[in-house]
């Protein structure tokens, strides 16, 4: 929601960080792998049960992410390696946050509810996938109710007041859901629209077009047996009249002449 409304806004706000940092020798790797390190830290805090550094840790870990792009437009640097080692890191960092919270909720034994960030792990990894394929596919899938700026917001909410950890578990759990299928619609109806108009035929235009093609197949194939049938009996007469003439011609051919003698 964040990258589709208010992207413009937040691209002017840190364009001039992003380029005070890049002055200063900090690169958008750097800044990407540190993130990932800073991500480790929230895990390891969040398992541990202090919530509150890791809200903080958290905090680090999405300031990261937002300046790590704009660090490379400052540089010039913007590459496909950089957007691929980025969008990894991403992955990874999704990954570890939810074993941390997993971690926390066995050591406070919340029984078959450690099944949660796994299934927000899921589901994320499905949006994420569905917005990567459809750009490799020339589509455009970005949007949603809840996208990786929200999740962080309200997982850090989460950390904050650890009391309503479990509530924000569930409403991320059922808004990154929406947003998947969300995503899925817009998509399908991209993909829709790019196919080509095929003309709609109606069941009785259907079945009349195969009943005219079995009656022309029917008919040629008539006319050839006639025509077949007609030249076979021509050629059998033919040879049943043809056989007692030729039989004569050949015994013709074969008697020998007879010469009358004069008589004395």
């Amino acid at each position: 929601m964040f990258d589709g409304r208010w992207r413009s806004a937040v691209d002017a706000k840190t364009e001039p960080v992003g380029t005070w940092l890049q002055r200063h020798g900090v690169t958008a790797d750097v800044l990407t792998a540190t993130g990932l390190l800073s991500a480790t830290a929230t895990a390891v805090a969040t398992a541990l049960g202090y919530l509150l550094l890791a809200m903080f840790l958290l905090a680090l870990t999405g300031m990261h992410d937002l300046f790590d792009g704009p660090v490379a437009k400052a540089a010039g640097t913007t590459s496909i390696r950089g957007a691929f080692f980025d969008s990894v890191t991403d992955r990874i960092t999704d990954a570890l946050l939810m074993g941390g919270v997993a971690w926390y909720l066995v050591s406070q034994n919340e029984g078959h509810l450690v099944l949660l960030p796994l299934a927000i792990l899921g589901v994320t990894s499905l949006v994420s996938y569905q917005r990567a394929k459809a750009e490799a596919l020339g589509l455009s899938a970005s949007g949603g109710l809840m996208e990786r700026a929200e999740r962080m917001l309200l997982l850090g909410a989460g950390f904050l007041f650890p009391f309503v950890l479990i509530p924000v578990l569930w409403a991320l759990l059922a808004l990154t859901t929406l947003t998947a299928i969300g995503r899925f619609v817009k998509v399908w109806n991209a993909a829709n629209a790019t196919m080509p108009n095929r003309p709609t035929t109606t069941r009785s235009a259907v079945l009349e077009s195969r009943w005219r093609e079995w009656r022309e197949r029917t008919t040629t194939e008539r006319k050839s047996f006639r025509t077949g049938e007609s030249s076979t009996r021509w050629r059998s007469r033919r040879s049943d009249a043809e056989g007692p003439r030729a039989s004569r011609t050949r015994r013709n051919r074969t008697r020998p002449l007879r010469h009358r003698s004069s008589p004395r």
